[in-house]
């Protein structure tokens, strides 16, 4: 007589089939999760993007604000070509559009980032500002007093910072930026009579390191 089927094998295959299909239902749900992730980070990614430029924007009303509570002007002119076609470095350029100059063409090669006694060779600063750059520029009528708060300003914001004396400025101070946006790029050229630290926060805020050319601070330190 022949043996009997055994009733075990059958369990076997029912506990093989529900591990399966227990296999198949953690990786459908793993892989939903990534999917759901992705969707999150995504959405946080294109959150952030919008909410940088809207950060730049409020920057830039706040330094505009603060500005004309200093009683500054700020002059905003649009961005010209930065091409080093300024082969002198003691040269200018018919093109300026703001004085002291915050954009357009430049010297091929930058002034070393510092705080000078001695005027220096504008077409040299403005390839600074092209590398996200400020300037702080003084008159030879400046205060004495005046000139010590901007170089205790200085003092505290080194990086991707250059002073010197300009003597078409008068009685005044600027402050300057090349910025690249969204729209289009910008000048900015912020002239002042008196010191408020507010306003001169503020437009380091609104304008340092958004040069056409985005060198990482690192690279824009004193002596560089």
């Amino acid at each position: 007589m022949a043996d009997k089927p055994r009733v075990k094998a059958p369990k076997q295959r029912t506990h093989t089939t529900q591990s399966a299909d227990r296999k198949r239902t953690a990786i459908v749900a793993i892989v939903a999760g990534l999917g759901l992730l992705a969707g999150v980070f995504a959405v946080l990614a294109l959150t952030s993007l919008a909410g940088g430029g809207n950060d730049h924007a409020a920057q830039e009303e706040k330094a505009r604000t603060a500005l004309e509570a200093a009683g500054c002007t700020l002059q905003v002119a649009d961005a010209l070509e930065g091409r080093h076609s300024i082969t002198d470095p003691d040269g200018v350029s018919d093109e300026w559009n703001t004085d002291p100059p915050t954009s357009g063409p430049h010297y091929a090669i930058a002034a070393i980032f510092g705080i000078y006694e001695e005027p220096l060779q504008i077409a040299r600063v403005v390839h600074n500002l092209e590398h996200g750059g400020v300037f702080i520029l003084y008159g030879p009528d400046v205060p004495e007093s005046t000139v010590d708060e901007l170089r205790a300003f200085y003092a505290e914001n080194k990086t991707g910072t250059i002073m010197a004396p300009y003597e078409k400025l008068g009685d005044e101070f600027a402050f300057g930026a090349w910025v690249v946006h969204d729209e289009g790029g910008n000048g900015y050229l912020a002239k002042c009579k008196a010191f408020d630290q507010e306003a001169a926060d503020a437009f380091l805020d609104a304008f340092r390191f958004r040069g056409p050319e985005r060198f990482d601070p690192s690279q824009l330190q004193p002596g560089l």
